[in-house]
C-alpha cells in the first residue's frame, strides 16, 4: 500500500520517483519507418499505374520514357514523404501542447503540474469535471460519483468512498475527492487499454473524405477521356503501345495525385499556426469546420471576461454595503467603510464553505493565482482583505461534513467543528437558492452592476447537523464578484458580427448580470441567455442546428461536456476542467474568445488555399485533356508524348502546388459570410473557373502549336514549353489578395522560378532533349512562347480581381 502525508511528496521525492518509474504517459507508437512511408506513397493507385507503365516501356526498350516515368515517381514520392513527415511533426507538437494537467499537493502546497509528471505516492485533488489522471486510492471522497464509461462502457455513474480505487481516465462528475497515486503510465488501467490502440490510424476528416471522392470522380473522367485519346491516336496510325502509354500518362497528369498530401499538410500546419495564437485544435477536422461556423454560443466567465475574479462589493445581513478593492487574487486590499463583525462573519462563511486556495507568486514579476475554482479563490482573497488569517481560520474550524455544489440546488453546504465543541454550518450559492425574500432586492442591484452574486447563510448548533438537512440558517450576507471584460472583448464581438458569425451569451448567471455584460458588449437581448441549465444549453444548440446553423460552443465545466460534444465545434477553456477539454475539438489556452476569431480566420485561409490548389491543378489537368483530345482533330497528331506530359506534371503539381498551401489569408477573410458545410469543395463558382481556365489554357497552347506547325517549326516542343509555362503562370495568378503589408509567400515565387527554368531546359539541354523527345527552340521562339503563356494567367488574375 502506497501512502503519503497530508503535505504530499517533496519536490525531491517526486523527481526521484519520476526518474525511476518514468512519466505518467503511454509511450507513443513508433514513428513510421522510411520504408513504410515510401511504401504508402507507392501504393497510391495512380503511382502504381505509373510503375506498371515503366515496366512496359522498359520491356519495349523505350529508355527515355522509362527514365522520365521513374523520375516522376521518385520526385513525387520524395515530396509525399516530406509532407507526411512535416504533418506528423505538426500533429505531435499539438498533442504535446494539449497535454492534460493535474492538481497535486507537494511540499505542503497545492500545485498544478502536467499529468505526465505524476508519480506513485502523489496526493491528487479532484473536483467535479476532472479526469482522473492516474490510478488512485481515494483518501477522501465527498459525494463523489465517477463516470467510468471510458473503461467499462457503462453510462451509469458510480459512487465511491474513501479506500476505494479510482481508475485513470474516469471522470469525477459530482463532489470532490483526494487520492494517492498507486499506478501511472502504461501500468494504469487506462494505460493498459491505450497501449492496445496506440497504433490505430486516425479517421480521415470530412474534407479529406470529400476530396477522396472528388479524386475518384476525376480519375474516372480522365480514364474516359484518355480512352478517347487512345482511340483517336490508334485510328490516326500511332503505335498501340505508344498510345496506351500516352493514355496512362494523361490519366496521371490530369488528376492532381498530390492533393491528399497537400490537404493533410495544410490542415496540420494550419493547426500548428492556430496553436501559436493559443488555440489548440485537438482534431484536424476542427481546422476545416471553423471556416463554416455561423454561431458562437459563449459562456461569459473567462472567455469574454478576464477570469480574474475579485469581490468588489458586499452586503451584510444588516443591509450595510461595503466596497472592496484589491488586485486579482492578491490577498491585500482595502474594505470601505471598514470591517464590521457582520462582514467578518460573511467573509468567514465564504472562506470555510470553499475548496479553493491561493497560490503565492514564485518570482517577483508573477501574480497570485487560483488553485481551484476562480470564484471560490476570490472569496479566499476577500477573507484575507477583511483581515482574516485564512490558513488559521480553516485550521480552527475544520470541515467535518459537506454537501458539494449541485447544479439542481445551486448551492454548497459545509459543517465545521469549532474550538468550543459547537458546529458551524455554512451554505453558499445563488441568492434565490439561499435567501428568502430578504436581501433579494440588494442581490438584484448588485447583479444590475454586472457583478456575479453569491449569498452566504450560517447556523450555529450544539450537535453536528446533517449538511443535506441543515438547521434553520440565518443570512450572513451577499458578495458581488467582479470579473472585468477582456480589453478586446467589444472588438471581438464586433469582429464576429462583421464576419457573419452571430455571438450568443449563454450563462448561468443572474439575468441582470448577464444583461449588463451583454449590453456592454453590444449584444441584443435575444442574444443573451441567463440562468441556463446544462440541458437547456443542449436544447439551444439543437434548435440552432435544426435551423441550419453551424455552432461553436464554449465551456469549461463538467456540465458543459454534453453541449461541447453536441456542438459542431466544442471550444474548451484551457483553465477549465479536463473533461471539458476532452469533449472539445479546440482548446483556448488563454481562455480568450478573441482567439476563436483568429482561429476562424485561419480555418478560412486553409480552406481557401485548398481551393486555390484545386483551381490551379485542375485547370492544368482539364487543359491537358482538351489538348490531347482536340489536337488530333486540329491536325496535331500527338500534341504531347507521355514523357512530356509527365515532365509537365512533375514540375507543375510538385513544389509549386505545395507552396500554394502557404499563401497568406485574403484581406477580407473575416469580413465575408461563412461558407455552407454542405457546399461542394468545387462549389461557389470554382468548377466553372476550373473549366473556363482549362479551356483558356488549351486554346492558347493549341494556337501556339498550330502557328508553329504552319511555320514549319517544332510545334510539339512549342506546345510543351507553352503549356508548362502557362500552368506556372496560373500558379502566380491564383495567389491570395492579401492585405497591404502582409509578407509575400516567397516559397511560391522560388518554386515557380525553379520549375520554369527546368521547363525551358527541356528544350535547350541536349540530355533533356533526348529524354523528352524535344527539339531546340530559337531565341525568338522561346520569348514568344513565354509571352503567350502569360495570357491565361492574366485572364485568371483579372477574373479573380473582379470577383
Amino acid at each position: 500500500m502506497i501512502t503519503t502525508s497530508e503535505h504530499g511528496l517533496t519536490t525531491a521525492e517526486a523527481a526521484a520517483r519520476l526518474a525511476a518509474d518514468g512519466p505518467n504517459s503511454v509511450a507513443p507508437p513508433a514513428p513510421r519507418s522510411l520504408a513504410g512511408r515510401v511504401g504508402r506513397q507507392l501504393a497510391d493507385p495512380l503511382v502504381a499505374l505509373l510503375l506498371v507503365a515503366s515496366v512496359v516501356t522498359a520491356v519495349l526498350g523505350d529508355l527515355p520514357d522509362t527514365i522520365v516515368i521513374v523520375l516522376v515517381v521518385v520526385v513525387n514520392t520524395v515530396i509525399g514523404v516530406v509532407q507526411e513527415v512535416r504533418a506528423d511533426a505538426a500533429i505531435a507538437a499539438l498533442d504535446r501542447l494539449a497535454a492534460p494537467s493535474a492538481r497535486v499537493v507537494r511540499d505542503g502546497h497545492d500545485q498544478v503540474v502536467p499529468a505526465s509528471a505524476l508519480v506513485r505516492g502523489d496526493l491528487v485533488r479532484l473536483e467535479a469535471g476532472d479526469v482522473v489522471p492516474a490510478d488512485l486510492t481515494l483518501a477522501e471522497a465527498q459525494e463523489a460519483s465517477f463516470d467510468e464509461s471510458s473503461l467499462t462502457g457503462e453510462s451509469v455513474t458510480v459512487h465511491k468512498g474513501a479506500g476505494e480505487d479510482a481508475a485513470a481516465g474516469t471522470v469525477l462528475t459530482t463532489g470532490r475527492a483526494e487520492g494517492i497515486v498507486v499506478r501511472t503510465g502504461a501500468d494504469s488501467s487506462l494505460g493498459q487499454i491505450t497501449a492496445l490502440v496506440t497504433g490505430t490510424k486516425p479517421a480521415p476528416t470530412p474534407l479529406q473524405r470529400r476530396l477522396a471522392g472528388l479524386g475518384r470522380t476525376l480519375g474516372l473522367t480522365a480514364v474516359a477521356v484518355s480512352s478517347v485519346v487512345f482511340a483517336f491516336g490508334v485510328l490516326a496510325g500511332e503505335p498501340v503501345t505508344r498510345m496506351a502509354l500516352t493514355a496512362v500518362s494523361l490519366v496521371v497528369a490530369a488528376v492532381p495525385e498530390s492533393l491528399p498530401a497537400v490537404v493533410t499538410l495544410a490542415l496540420a500546419l494550419g493547426a500548428r499556426r492556430m496553436a501559436r495564437t493559443r488555440a489548440i485544435p485537438r482534431r484536424l477536422h476542427a481546422v476545416e469546420t471553423l471556416g463554416s461556423v455561423t454561431v458562437i454560443a459563449s459562456d461569459k466567465t473567462g472567455t469574454l471576461t478576464q477570469n480574474r475574479m475579485s469581490v468588489r462589493s458586499a452586503v451584510t445581513a444588516d443591509g450595510a454595503r461595503h466596497t472592496v478593492t484589491g488586485d486579482g487574487y492578491a490577498p491585500d486590499g482595502e474594505v470601505s467603510p471598514g470591517v464590521s463583525a457582520p462582514l467578518r462573519l460573511l467573509a468567514l462563511g465564504g472562506l470555510l464553505c470553499n475548496d479553493a486556495d491561493l497560490i503565492a507568486p514564485v518570482r517577483e514579476d508573477d501574480d497570485w493565482a487560483a488553485a481551484g475554482d476562480p470564484m471560490e479563490a476570490a472569496l479566499v482573497a476577500f477573507a484575507a482583505r477583511c483581515g482574516l488569517d485564512t490558513a488559521a481560520e480553516r485550521e480552527r474550524a475544520p470541515r467535518v461534513a459537506e454537501r458539494p455544489f449541485d447544479q439542481d440546488t445551486r448551492h454548497m453546504t459545509t459543517v465545521h467543528r469549532l474550538g468550543d465543541g459547537r458546529f458551524l454550518t455554512v451554505r453558499k450559492g445563488a441568492p434565490e437558492s439561499v435567501l428568502g425574500e430578504e436581501l433579494l432586492p440588494a442581490a438584484a442591484a448588485l447583479a444590475a452592476d454586472g457583478l456575479r452574486v453569491l449569498a452566504v447563510a450560517t447556523a450555529l448548533t450544539e450537535a453536528e447537523p446533517d449538511p443535506a438537512a441543515p438547521p434553520p440558517l440565518r443570512i450572513a450576507g451577499l458578495v458581488g464578484i467582479g470579473d472585468p471584460l477582456r480589453p478586446g472583448a467589444r472588438d471581438t464581438a464586433a469582429a464576429f458580427e462583421a464576419s457573419g458569425v452571430r455571438l450568443l451569451l449563454i450563462t448561468g448567471d443572474h439575468p441582470a448580470t448577464a444583461a449588463a455584460i451583454g449590453h456592454e458588449l453590444g449584444l441584443a437581448d435575444e442574444q443573451i441567455h441567463a440562468r441556463t441549465r446544462p440541458e437547456q444549453k443542449l436544447d439551444i444548440i439543437a434548435d440552432l442546428q435544426r435551423r441550419g446553423e453551424v455552432v461553436a460552443m464554449t465551456g469549461d465545466g463538467v456540465n458543459d461536456a454534453p453541449a461541447l460534444r453536441r456542438a459542431d465545434i466544442g471550444v474548451a477553456m484551457g483553465s477549465g476542467t479536463e473533461v471539458a477539454r476532452q469533449a472539445s475539438e479546440l482548446v483556448l489556452v488563454d481562455d480568450n474568445l478573441g482567439t476563436v476569431a483568429d482561429a476562424i480566420g485561419e480555418g478560412r485561409r486553409i480552406y481557401d488555399n485548398i481551393r486555390r490548389f484545386l483551381r490551379y491543378a485542375l485547370s492544368g489537368g482539364v487543359a491537358e485533356l482538351l489538348i490531347m483530345l482536340a489536337g488530333p482533330l486540329l491536325g496535331l497528331p500527338l500534341p504531347l508524348t507521355p514523357g512530356q506530359l509527365l515532365w509537365i506534371n512533375l514540375l507543375t503539381h510538385g513544389i509549386p502546388g505545395v507552396a500554394l498551401g502557404a499563401e497568406p489569408a485574403e484581406s477580407g477573410v473575416l469580413r465575408r459570410r461563412p461558407r455552407s458545410p454542405q457546399e461542394s469543395v468545387l462549389g461557389d463558382g470554382l468548377l466553372r473557373s476550373v473549366l473556363a481556365g482549362g479551356a483558356c489554357l488549351a486554346v492558347v497552347v493549341l494556337a501556339a502549336g498550330l502557328v508553329a506547325q504552319a511555320m514549319d517549326r517544332p510545334w510539339q516542343s512549342v506546345v510543351f514549353v507553352t503549356l508548362g509555362l502557362a500552368q506556372l503562370g496560373v500558379a502566380l495568378a491564383v495567389r491570395a489578395k492579401a492585405a497591404p503589408g502582409t509578407p509575400r509567400n516567397r516559397s511560391l515565387f522560388l518554386a515557380v522560378a525553379l520549375s520554369a527554368v527546368l521547363q525551358v531546359a527541356g528544350v535547350l539541354l541536349p540530355p533533356l532533349q533526348t529524354l523528352l523527345g524535344t527539339e531546340t527552340l530559337s531565341l525568338y521562339e522561346l520569348p514568344a512562347c513565354a509571352a503567350l503563356a502569360v495570357l491565361p494567367g492574366l485572364a485568371f488574375r483579372l477574373v479573380q480581381r473582379s470577383a
